[in-house]
């Protein structure tokens, strides 16, 4: 099932240098493996704000949720929105309408 997640990262002003490479670095490395698991699919970034909005496959809501919670920056990030995500029937991309669009004139 595909999810839309809406999130904005707030670290604080506090947090020093050497401690904030290593939180990137395996944010990083965090984001290579759901990359390469094929549970991230896209990611934007939103202009002018340390926000994205990223494209995740995850059989559920429990187990995105699970797998986000857990993410170096997770205690920074503030999760505006979680959309579930549904094939739309005029998708041509969807392989089950054999890219015949089922919109009506």
């Amino acid at each position: 099932m595909e999810f839309l997640v809406r999130f904005e990262i707030k670290v604080p002003p506090e947090l020093d240098g050497e401690k904030y490479e290593e939180l990137m670095a395996e944010e990083k490395r965090r984001g290579d493996l759901l990359w390469s698991s094929g549970r991230l699919l896209r990611i934007w970034r939103v202009p002018g704000r340390r926000a994205s909005i990223g494209l995740y496959d995850f059989p559920d809501a429990t187990e995105l949720h699970a797998e986000i919670s857990t993410l170096p920056l997770f205690p920074y990030m503030t999760v505006s929105s979680v959309e579930a995500l549904a094939v739309h029937p005029a998708d041509i991309k969807n392989p089950t309408n054999n890219g015949a669009s089922t919109v009506s004139s």
